[in-house]
């Protein structure tokens, strides 16, 4: 080593310790409190929810008086412990995370069902809720462990469980929860210390419902398949423009996947939980983004997700679905007792009206509509008018440090009149097949299709058939990767040709419950198709090509077809760029000879072909 080399080493070894020490997070520098605007006073009747010092019950989050939250075996050591106490709960884990922790959900009936089919056997309809999807919007967990109790050895809301049952999974990203630090959410008021957005391995669970990427998602889903919920929350906080609601929820209405369970959202849940949230004291509202949050008075959009995303794909597989999204701005102890009203009044109101919802989910999995919608937006005009929104004042004054404006909310309330834009706009609609055939070569794909539950046929011999296939065009890839994988679109063109599906291979009939998930997944200009999310990249391999001096020649003889020499002179004249260049002629003529790879951008899932075709 050079003299200098040795310097820098030294150097190197005498500054390091003290880099380590001043990169040390442990001492806070900045309060996060100062970060925010000023919070909206608050007295709300649901602090009669809140177990006094006396009572033994009380959870860690009561105990703090919800400066903070339990971390994980905090957490299931209270709950293993309120388990023991109850013959009403139980304690099942549904798997593993990347870094081993068990990943718990807790049984809660009135006749102490541990399996799936003890749970059914009590004819009682069933809510499933998780909480901690994303580990530091973490107020699901601490309502839920209140509400477990009170469903049990507290008593007071022991009733709930004569009507329905309860699956509550407390923390569902708990590899995230336990990433624990003051500075995870500089948007969100409390608790002291939260968990992070994403999983061990950076995947935001709430992206990962269609891929099924992420150890948590495939244990959530196969809940779902095992257990099968009557109702599905997903409890999360959400941050954007300050305004006085606490406690918003989003779902997919009637005119989506499922129509009739989203009319059962629409006129039984939401009105049940808005009438007694705001007897509690709380300030409920749709979950919805500003266009402008310099201006909301322009506008607000009443968000809905993909299947992606949990309320998108609980509609796609016929699954009623609310997404909640307490406001971070509020205090923590608001937002959680707002959640446990929520919580309280969800499974009171499916206990009173399940016997309608599961026949409004009957016929949504019933359904076999002509054209299936793949994706929504909002169009450019208001679906309202004007609806009344109550706000906090916004002020802008100059910024010299961005050099844009800057965004202060006052603390002030202001009601004020906006117009509403919903996701009603059907971006591409598709004919379903009767089925699709998946080839052997994407066992991944088939694997994630049965991780679904969604019902294949799997061939034991070779099955040639006509069949529908989709010609690729130009891949259009993302910019850079997205959630662990690069997303690509492409132009699609239909044709006809004969397949040979070897054994392995599986057909995928859509005329089942799930048929309108398995379009979703498997057309190419579905958004969160397998397609789009990058599970087909080798189609666009090209990995035979052919040689120069073998392509004169091959060439030469086709041009003695009169018709291919015709289209070649046109193509010259009409594309500057090919005639300029030798191997492009030469690549014309190699596309449209024998020689050529008929797979290439072909992609491999086909559509059967409809006898009335």
């Amino acid at each position: 080593m050079s003299r200098s080399g040795r310097l820098l080493c030294a150097l190197w070894v005498a500054v390091w310790p003290a880099m380590v020490a001043t990169a040390d997070p442990a001492e806070p520098t900045i309060d996060p409190e100062s970060l925010l605007p000023p919070v909206l006073a608050w007295d709300g009747a649901s602090r009669s929810r809140i177990a006094g010092p006396e009572n033994p019950w009380r959870t860690p989050a009561e105990e703090s008086g919800f400066r903070t939250t339990p971390d994980y075996d905090t957490t299931i050591a209270w709950l293993q412990r309120l388990v023991e106490a109850s013959p009403r709960l139980h304690l099942t884990s549904l798997g593993e995370s990347h870094e081993g922790r068990p990943i718990w959900m807790v049984i809660a009936s009135a006749d102490g069902a541990s399996s799936p089919e003890e749970l059914h056997a009590t004819g009682r309809p069933v809510l499933l809720a998780q909480a901690g999807i994303h580990s530091g919007e973490i107020d699901g967990k601490d309502a839920g462990l209140m509400l477990l109790r009170d469903l049990t050895v507290g008593s007071s809301q022991a009733q709930l469980l004569e009507s329905a049952s309860f699956l509550f999974v407390p923390i569902l990203s708990v590899d995230g929860h336990e990433r624990r630090s003051a500075y995870n959410r500089m948007n969100q008021r409390g608790p002291e210390e939260m968990g992070w957005r994403t999983n061990a391995a950076n995947l935001n669970l709430n992206r990962d419902y269609a891929k099924l990427d992420t150890p948590e998602i495939r244990a959530l889903v196969q809940v779902i398949c095992r257990w099968q919920p009557d109702l599905y929350l997903d409890l999360h906080v959400t941050d954007g423009m300050d305004k006085q609601a606490d406690v918003t929820w989003g779902f997919h209405g009637p005119h989506t996947w499922s129509p009739g369970s989203g009319a059962w959202l629409e006129d039984r849940l939401d009105v049940a939980l808005t009438r007694d949230l705001k007897a509690e004291g709380h300030i409920p509202g749709p979950h919805i983004f500003s266009l402008d949050r310099r201006d909301p008075t322009r506008g607000i959009l009443k968000w809905i997700g993909g299947p992606r995303y949990s309320d998108g794909y609980g509609a796609a597989r016929h699954l009623p679905t609310l997404l909640v999204e307490n406001h971070s701005l509020k205090p923590y102890e608001q937002r959680v007792l707002g959640t446990y009203v929520l919580l309280a009044t969800t499974l009171r109101t499916l206990g009173e009206s399940g016997a309608e919802l599961r026949a409004a989910i009957e016929a949504d999995q019933d359904r076999r509509p002509s054209e299936i919608v793949l994706g929504w937006g909002r169009s450019e005009e208001p679906d309202l008018e004007l609806m009344e929104f109550p706000g906090v004042e916004v002020r802008l004054s100059p910024s010299e440090i961005s050099g844009n404006e800057r965004i202060e909310w006052t603390g002030k309330k202001v009601d004020f009149k906006v117009p509403v834009f919903e996701m009603t706009l059907p971006l591409a609609k598709v004919e379903p097949p009767p089925a699709y055939w998946v080839p052997a070569a994407w066992p991944e794909v088939i694997e994630r299709l049965e991780l679904h539950g969604v019902v294949v046929e799997t061939l034991s011999e070779p099955r040639e058939l006509e069949v529908e296939v989709y010609h690729l065009g130009e891949p259009q890839y993302g910019e850079e990767p997205f959630e662990g994988r690069l997303q690509v679109e492409a132009e699609t063109t239909l044709e006809r040709r004969r397949m040979v599906f070897p054994p392995g291979s599986v057909r995928v009939p859509v005329d089942q419950p799930l048929g309108t998930l398995a379009v979703l997944l498997l057309e190419p200009a579905s958004p969160d198709s397998f397609f789009q999310w990058g599970f087909f990249l080798p189609v666009f391999q090209r990995t035979e090509y052919g040689e120069s001096y073998a392509l004169e020649s091959l060439a030469e003889q086709m041009l003695k077809d009169p018709e291919i020499e015709a289209a070649f002179r046109r193509r010259l004249e009409e594309d500057p760029e090919l005639a300029a260049d030798p191997r492009q002629r030469l690549e014309w003529f190699y596309e449209r000879s024998p020689f050529f790879d008929e797979r290439w951008r072909v992609y491999p899932v086909a559509r059967e072909i409809s006898q009335d075709k």
